[in-house]
């Protein structure tokens, strides 16, 4: 960088430079010949230098001033958003609160978890619903198909006496059915695969609550190329009802009573004793096992494959029985003759709601889930 060098004083006597004398203010204010003289207190003042601009954002706002009827915020005010919607009522047509609460009549808004359904094509369905006595829906269901015939069911029944159990069953149904609709492995080793992916689910749930764990019952389904293979462990089921033939349980319960029909108590009499819901294996931290007992079934045929938690076997648990209800309602009231399935194609979705509403007409002691297929289901996913 190039510096200017020092002025060095004058010697001793000699006047200093005029470039270096102080000037008379009076002298410096005396006009030159083109112009008056100004009196150096009048002079125009220099302008003020303009700030330079703010490097960090936008320069701040002024101080706070009076505009119209208020006073100019430091910020805006953000703009008016929409109330959000909480529902309409069922009962009355208003609104529900943020609580869950209807604004014009009081009630309370349902919980999606006490009743809800699937049907994922023309020939699979579910419903699972709270019942009649339960507070709560612990029970849970998943079901898949793809339209070409291949289906998978789950089917998992949470303990009411153990915690959070209605939370497990749900994991577990799902978990179970991301596995399920994999065909990676063979079906058998399929049901297998779930079932561990289930009992995992379940544990992942309980690992907050070691002293009072999660659990539930658990069953499945798979159906591929005219063949059934299923799972289970705890008490709920599986069946085979064809429109014709023999009906047919597909799964043993891990239960107190089916060890007392074991033993030879007749089963009605087992089913109805205080331990009759008394599981002996379960999904969950605590279960001693839960490897499920596969069996498969020939589904070529036309019938329904329905599995189902207690809530709907406590009421039918013979195959002949539950058949009995099946070809019941799923008949047309108009259709007067033997075969029920022969004059229209069935709704499976219609027919499960039919027989959760049949099961809580004699009481609803339970939650109930049933989950249909209606073979057989060909590569075009049609009923035969």
């Amino acid at each position: 960088m190039t510096t200017t060098p020092p002025v060095p004083p004058p010697p001793d006597g000699l006047p200093e430079p005029a470039d270096r004398q102080e000037a008379d203010p009076v002298e410096a204010a005396e006009p030159d010949a083109a112009g008056p003289r100004t009196d150096p207190a009048e002079a125009e003042e220099p302008e003020a230098e303009e700030p330079e601009p703010f490097s960090d954002g936008p320069p701040p706002l002024p101080e706070p001033m009076l505009v119209l009827d208020g006073t100019l915020p430091e910020h805006p005010a953000p703009a008016d958003e929409q109330a959000p919607d909480h529902g309409t009522c069922a009962v009355c047509g208003g609104a529900y609160d943020e609580d869950g609460w209807c604004t014009e009549c009081g009630s309370r808004r349902p919980d999606p978890r006490h009743h809800f359904s699937a049907r994922p094509d023309d020939h699979v369905a579910a419903v699972c619903d709270r019942g009649i006595r339960h507070e709560d829906n612990e029970d849970a269901m998943a079901v898949w198909a793809d339209g070409t015939g291949r289906a998978a069911l789950v089917v998992c029944d949470g303990v009411t006496t153990a915690t959070r159990s209605a939370e497990a069953s749900m994991a577990a149904a799902d978990a179970a059915l991301e596995v399920l609709v994999d065909d990676a492995l063979a079906p058998a080793e399929r049901i297998v695969a779930a079932t561990d992916a289930a009992a995992e689910a379940v544990e992942q749930v309980g690992r907050d609550f070691p002293e009072s764990a999660p659990s539930c019952t658990y069953v499945a389904a798979l159906v591929q190329d005219g063949t059934a293979t299923v799972g289970s462990v705890g008490d709920s089921r599986a069946y085979w009802l064809p429109d014709s033939g023999e009906p047919r349980r597909l799964t043993t319960d891990d239960s107190m009573a089916e060890e007392q029909v074991q033993a030879g108590i007749d089963r009605q009499t087992a089913e109805a004793g205080p331990m009759a819901h008394t599981i002996t294996r379960w999904l969950g931290p605590d279960s001693p096992d839960h490897t499920p007992v596969v069996t498969t079934q020939d589904v070529t045929t036309p019938g329904w494959l329905l599995l189902c938690s207690d809530g709907l076997w406590n009421y039918a648990s013979e195959p002949r029985a539950l058949r009995e209800v099946v070809h019941t309602l799923a008949r047309p009231e108009a259709d007067g003759g033997e075969a029920p399935h022969t004059s229209s194609s069935p709704d499976p979705l219609a027919l499960a709601q039919a027989l959760v509403d049949w099961a809580n007409e004699r009481g609803g002691a339970d939650n109930i889930t049933v989950a249909l297929v209606r073979t057989p289901t060909g590569q075009d996913g049609t009923h035969g």
